[in-house]
């Protein structure tokens, strides 16, 4: 049992093992993916949030004009007052306290929305700035992925080139020393001509100071023939 699930964990192991060779290697691609999702939620975020900004803007327009008018109203019933109409007065004052109460809401409103701004905007500039330094990181992750496979291609091209460049030199020393040694028989040859040459020339110039014979002129030839003769 202990063999059993000792190879299960082994084969669990190797499947989790492909797995992460498999998502590694399609690593900047999900990063991609995983950017432009996050950037597609960003600017979800943001019409959520110019959606509350309008709101809020709306809330405490409502609110200033609320206030306004309850500042109308006191007026109203300041001066029934002064005249001495309590009744008009107090019909004034209940005007003026649906008014207040409509403007305790607007302002609850306004100030609510006030604040999930101030949060949704907090979050957004968030993971704007998260966004981007994802992106500057991806980016720099994938000019190293450029620069280490162009490092790649050239060490196994060099690799490669070596050993040509390895049976070249060695052709181009093979080529070098049958030269030396065509230039070396040349030199020879030429050393054996100029030495024929010269001992011809200096068996000339003794047959000219008739120092040695010359076996070939017909005085010679006549002279051995007539020795000959009286012999």
């Amino acid at each position: 049992m202990n063999v059993w699930s000792k190879l299960l964990t082994a084969l669990r192991g190797g499947a989790n093992e492909m797995g992460e060779a498999i998502v590694d290697g399609q690593a900047l691609r999900i990063l991609d993916q995983e950017i432009r999702d996050a950037d597609l939620e960003l600017r979800k975020s943001k019409e959520a949030l110019a959606e509350i900004m309008a709101k809020q803007k709306l809330a405490a327009e409502r609110a200033s004009k609320g206030a306004a008018k309850v500042a109308e109203y006191e007026q109203y019933a300041l001066k029934a007052l002064e005249a001495g109409d309590e009744g008009l007065a107090k019909e004034v004052a209940m005007k003026i306290a649906n008014l207040e109460s409509s403007l305790a809401s607007d302002r609850e409103q306004a100030e609510g929305y006030a604040a999930s701004v101030a949060q949704l905007r907090h979050a957004v500039s968030q993971a704007e700035g998260n966004i981007k330094r994802l992106k500057q990181q991806v980016d720099t992750v994938k000019a190293t992925e450029s620069v280490q496979k162009a490092q790649m291609a050239v060490a196994q091209r060099f690799g490669g080139s070596q050993a040509k460049l390895h049976t070249a030199v060695e052709s181009l020393e093979r080529i070098k020393q049958q030269q030396a040694e065509r230039a070396a028989k040349m030199e020879a040859t030429a050393e054996l001509a100029a030495a024929e040459g010269g001992d011809a020339a200096l068996d000339s110039k003794l047959r000219a100071a008739g120092i040695v014979p010359d076996g070939a002129s017909a005085d010679s030839v006549l002279a051995r023939l007539k020795g000959k003769a009286k012999t």
